[in-house]
């Protein structure tokens, strides 16, 4: 049986402490959970660049876990992580429009409107966009009755919400 690895925890570090941790991502295509629980250590770093590099990396991390364990556990860890760095989350509103495929396909797309819902209601401009438009890409591959309730309930939330003015 392959060994489970939780995105919540990387395999302890050896040695003694040091200024911060290292990643490696070389690995990560083999599947190497050492890689993998690099990327998702990295995913919770202090450093932006860090960060980042780890979301470049996550379909990688997403193929390693399955789509369920993606839809069930790194969707809402990603939901969860949002932080106020711009640029991150333009880059997780646009790698989240792509990432139907690591979720199961359009059938479980709507699992992706959370995280892309409050990037939708995020202050900066360039990030609400993304978001929107990546919501637009997971709409043309819903059925109908996922539109109806996931979709709508989602614009209902953020045409109520507070909007931001530059």
């Amino acid at each position: 049986m392959a060994e489970q690895m939780s995105i919540d925890s990387a395999p302890p570090a050896g040695g003694g402490p040091s200024p911060g941790p290292r990643y490696d991502f070389e690995d990560a295509q083999s599947g190497d959970l050492g890689a993998l629980a690099a990327i998702a250590d990295a995913m919770k770093s202090d450093n932006l660049t860090d960060r980042l590099e780890s979301l470049k990396r996550l379909s990688v991390l997403a193929l390693a876990m399955g789509e369920e364990r993606t839809r069930e556990e790194l969707i809402p860890f990603l939901d969860e992580s949002i932080d106020d760095e711009d640029e991150l989350l333009l880059a997780l509103a646009e790698l989240l429009g792509d990432f139907v495929q690591y979720v199961g396909g359009p059938k479980y797309a709507y699992v992706l409107l959370r995280p892309l819902e409050n990037l939708a209601a995020a202050e900066e401009t360039v990030v609400r966009e993304k978001a929107v438009e990546s919501i637009n890409k997971l709409v043309s591959g819903m059925d109908q009755l996922h539109v109806e309730e996931y979709l709508i309930p989602c614009i209902a939330r953020l045409s109520s919400g507070e909007w931001f003015t530059s």
